[in-house]
């Protein structure tokens, strides 16, 4: 009964381990590309001479922070929207083929499932919002709701436009696919298709120019305005943890997974990932945000249309080649 208990749980926290180090370190990496690109020098005093502990020293201070709490805030929903936001991140990577001596879960309809999970971060989200009794966290959820189901729909349709050239919503089916081509040079639907998953990604990951939930000028520090010592590093964490989990997603479908030029390996998948989360860092850094009404607009007018329109093609393209 032990032996078969730690079979299971060994694997799956040696993953979570080495996927929270990442994250951890992706947060060390976002301070020193802003550092660079604002000409200053970013952390470097804990681990000297790059700070290297930089994120260490951050959670030690967070954990050993005071825990504090409105007081007419919901007590549970309160505690509760951190703890569910970061178990549904975490959860998500059990589906993709990021792992170390384990496979997690096979299916057939890994990309569905993945979709799926991901999707209910937003219920912690609107949880923290609301039971926090702020005005300011509640403008927030609001925002990030109609920002999340908006946006929702192009990323979507530009995960289904590979799946379906490809024939499958297996992640290793359709990593075995790109072994010799990746998707995001296939002509023309390739790349527009990227590019509507890449904005998408912005929108779903909250980040500039669409951090609308969180900014700062105008709604604190949005959802997490009461949130602080442990339960804000949560938020905080699975915000990174999302965004790694989607950079991860990117590179199994756009850019063939462990496939590579000269050699096959699973640290193909993270080094992809982190150059795409690198790509996003310097976007966040280089663009500034947009007004709610124009983020609305720009989905329901350009993004959608053009993602259907492209997933029509795709459809055409897939029906020609096996019936044509």
């Amino acid at each position: 009964m032990i032996k078969e208990f730690l079979t299971f749980a060994l694997p799956i926290f040696k993953t979570l381990s080495i996927l929270i180090l990442i994250v951890a370190y992706l947060v060390w990496l976002e301070r020193k590309v802003a550092a660079k690109m604002q000409s200053r020098i970013g952390p470097y005093l804990v681990g000297k001479p790059h700070g290297l502990l930089q994120p260490l020293a951050d959670a030690l201070k967070l954990m050993l922070k005071d825990d504090s709490r409105p007081q007419n805030s919901d007590r549970l929903l309160f505690n509760f929207g951190p703890i569910w936001v970061m178990v549904v991140s975490l959860a998500s990577f059990a589906l993709l083929p990021f792992y170390f001596d384990n496979e997690m879960i096979n299916t057939n309809l890994a990309l569905m499932l993945f979709i799926a999970i991901s999707s209910l971060i937003i219920i912690g989200i609107f949880i923290a919002g609301w039971s926090s009794n702020n005005k300011f966290a509640l403008i927030s959820v609001v925002r990030i709701i109609a920002q999340i189901i908006s946006y929702e729909i192009p990323l979507i349709v530009s995960l289904l436009i590979p799946c379906i050239l490809i024939g499958s919503l297996n992640f290793i089916e359709i990593i075995k696919y790109q072994s010799d081509f990746w998707f995001v040079f296939y002509p023309i639907i390739g790349q527009l298709t990227f590019i509507i998953f890449f904005i998408s990604t912005l929108a779903e990951g909250n980040r500039i120019p669409f951090d609308l939930s969180e900014a700062e000028s105008e709604l604190v520090s949005g959802y997490t305005t009461e949130y602080s010592g442990i339960k804000f590093a949560l938020f905080y964490l699975a915000e990174y943890v999302h965004l790694f989990g989607i950079s991860v997603l990117a590179s199994i479908i756009f850019f063939g997974g462990p496939s590579g030029p000269f050699i096959n390996s699973n640290f193909l998948i993270i080094l992809k990932a982190l150059v795409f989360f690198t790509v996003i860092l310097f976007v966040r850094w280089s663009f500034f945000r947009i007004r709610i009404d124009q983020l609305l607009k720009f989905n329901w007018n350009q993004l959608i249309p053009i993602s259907f329109f492209l997933l029509l093609i795709s459809c055409f393209i897939k029906y020609y080649k096996d019936f044509g």
